[in-house]
């Protein structure tokens, strides 16, 4: 990804500071990301791939498909390891290669503690979570809900939030983010 990154933002005669400036995104950490330091979040990739005028799959995915159908195994997910993660937690796209998507479909596996410190962070765009396994605590400026299994909570993402695992065995739940209508997110 942060090769892919690199070839979009020279092909498109911005510099670091520029793609800084118009993401809002900080040069050293879009430095970092370049040079496969660390893995932006979802919040994150939004920003650069709205500011590099790509689907954001573009950014996580070798190949990309024009066509209406994508079947995803579950073997073949492109899966994303943070570097600030725990064991265990991370981030698996699925239907990567699939260009102009309405939707963005993640699985999620939540790290036991909450992510980029005490900063809630949001991004374009309504949100989906359904949870698969294990429980997740999902907190928001004003409040914090704890799902179970089967569980679901869609929300305007322009909402700061963040999620954990609770308990002891690492949960995962799917996530669907809706693109952008303006822009091929």
């Amino acid at each position: 990804m942060s090769e892919r990154i690199k070839l979009l933002r020279r092909q498109l005669g911005l510099s670091l500071q520029s793609l800084a400036d118009s993401s809002g995104l900080t040069k050293s950490y879009l430095s970092k990301v370049e040079r496969g330091v660390c893995v932006p979040s979802i919040a994150a990739a939004l920003k650069i791939a709205a500011t590099l005028k790509v689907d954001v799959a573009q950014l996580f995915s070798r190949e990309v498909s024009r066509d209406m159908v994508a079947v995803v195994r579950h073997g073949e997910r492109l899966k994303i390891q943070r570097d600030s993660a725990a064991e265990g937690s991370g981030l698996e796209v699925i239907a990567a290669e699939v260009e102009r998507k309405r939707m963005l479909p993640f699985v999620v596996s939540p790290p036991q503690q909450f992510a980029d410190g005490p900063h809630l962070s949001g991004h374009a765009g309504d949100e989906l979570l359904f949870v698969l396994k294990g429980r997740v605590e999902i907190a928001f400026p004003e409040r914090t809900e704890l799902l179970m299994v089967g569980d679901a909570i869609y929300f305007n993402a322009l909402v700061p939030h963040r999620l954990r695992s609770v308990g002891n065995s690492q949960a995962s739940a799917l996530v669907v983010i809706s693109a952008e209508e303006d822009r091929n997110v």
